[in-house]
């Protein structure tokens, strides 16, 4: 039989092996919590580092635990010819699920739970990888891979950061907490944060005060405003046909004096704008066409309209659009907003391509923010890209077109991943092209027929790389 075939039959015969082992995990919440001793990231996370530690043990690793931060699982003795890295927390559960989110349930070809997406069934799945190799290239594999799984990759990645201030990367490093084929380039980012200040105004009609968003990170669907001097009817009136227009709906509450007035567009992920519908910038543009009296707010409204109009996620009235081949166009997403009666304050999430840098981003940015009056803040963070002629990324697509028979390409995303700060690192897997999650959202899932295939593809990129 062929190295296809045996890793093919190994995979198949486990099927129910791998989906048992993905429900102990997703039957932990480990979602970050306070910390205590021991315990980093909170009870959650390390009590799914406690099970996959005695999961990994039970395949027969080689198991350490660094801290409560991260463990791993070693296939053979030795310095790491390649990392895996994976990740065990997860985001809350939210509302809207239709199953137990922390009961892997197996229906229409699906496993459904919080993280068989993300990332505890690609984790696991690495695990199986990491057997199947062994067992099928036995004696032939003569360098080690190493699974590293963290517990910190939804609130910062304090985990990964420690372990890589104790160990060094391997040569070689993919993620399977992505997309096939291969994701070889991931966009920089500028976090923008401005803000100005006023004397209180007793002019009417005004805003006195606006709520929108509540991570950097999501463009937001919320956002609200309290408009002092019109009736409820009156904003009603005037505002429902933009509303309509701008494809957000749109309530009408009293309050002492006036108004307020909430949107509810569409979230999306901040990488991905055009996926969502901005509650944020729809207010604003609801806003800015009501007969507003002159007053700090209203001009605070009016140069906000400017810089972010609505439906533009791409930085264009910031001066800050640019693309480039590698990396694909810059995203902008306003993602938060607040304003009282004495100033404003906000914040926005841009994803930049591998052209952009201190002089045509975030240089301009800043001087359009403070020519409209706001004190800007940013940081800016390089992009990160690995050649997709080294050997990792050929060993990676030759799998995916053997497993898959589809053709591999190397992609670009906006968003970031453990291997962003990796020299020669890449996202590999596990979602299939074209299949939805419903990552970070109810109802999270797999397709198993899909992440069986992963597992023959991670098997075999380690016999390519790790044997004779």
């Amino acid at each position: 039989m062929t190295v296809k075939e045996d890793i093919s039959r190994w995979v198949d015969e486990r099927r129910q092996d791998y989906l048992r082992d993905v429900g102990r995990l997703v039957a932990v919440r480990s979602v970050a919590g306070e910390a205590k001793e021991g315990m980093p990231f909170g009870e959650g996370p390390a009590a799914a580092l406690k099970e996959a530690l005695a999961l990994a043990s039970g395949l027969g690793f080689r198991t350490k635990d660094y801290d409560g931060y991260v463990m791993t699982a070693d296939l053979l003795e030795g310095e790491a010819a390649l990392d895996i890295l994976a990740h065990l927390d997860v985001v809350g559960e939210g509302d809207g699920w239709e199953t137990d989110p922390y009961t892997a349930v197996e229906k229409d070809g699906c496993l459904y739970g919080r993280g068989t997406d993300d990332d505890k069934g690609p984790a696991v799945a690495a695990l199986y990888a990491m057997a199947c190799a062994r067992d099928v290239a036995g004696d032939r594999l003569k360098k080690n891979t190493r699974l590293i799984l963290g517990t910190d990759e939804e609130s910062g990645s304090r985990d990964i950061r420690h372990y890589y201030s104790l160990e060094k990367s391997a040569p070689y490093t993919f993620s399977p907490d992505a997309d096939f084929p291969v994701i070889n380039t991931e966009k920089g980012g500028l976090a923008g944060t401005f803000r100005r200040e006023w004397e209180p105004s007793g002019a009417l009609p005004r805003v006195s005060d606006f709520d929108g968003g509540y991570r950097i990170n999501v463009l937001p669907a919320d956002a609200a405003a309290r408009v002092l001097g019109f009736s409820p009817e009156e904003l009603a009136a005037l505002c429902g046909p933009l509303a309509e227009k701008l494809g957000v709906s749109l309530s009408v509450a009293e309050i002492p004096g006036g108004a307020k007035l909430s949107v509810r567009g569409l979230a999306a992920h901040a990488s991905t704008p055009e996926l969502g519908n901005n509650g944020i910038t729809a207010l604003i543009a609801l806003l800015n066409a009501l007969p507003l009296a002159e007053s700090p707010s209203a001009e605070a409204l009016r140069a906000l309209g400017g810089l972010f109009p609505h439906g533009d996620g791409a930085g264009r009235a910031l001066g800050i659009a640019m693309a480039d081949e590698l990396s694909g166009p810059l995203t902008l997403a306003f993602s938060l907003f607040r304003m009282t009666e004495t100033g404003c304050a906000g914040s926005f999430d841009s994803r930049v391509p591998i052209c952009a840098g201190e002089e045509n981003c975030r240089a301009v940015a800043a001087e359009r923010l403070e020519a409209a009056g706001f004190r800007f803040e940013g940081v800016m963070r390089p992009p990160h890209h690995t050649p997709a002629d080294s050997p990792l990324v050929r060993a990676c697509l030759r799998s995916y077109e053997t497993f898959t028979g589809r053709k591999g390409e190397c992609l670009s995303m906006g968003g970031g991943t453990y291997v962003h700060d990796i020299p020669g690192g890449i996202a590999f897997g596990a979602a299939m092209p074209g299949f939805e999650s419903n990552l970070h959202g109810a109802n999270e899932r797999m397709r198993i027929d899909d992440m069986l295939t992963a597992i023959k593809i991670f098997a075999m990129v380690i016999v390519e790389l790790c044997a004779e």
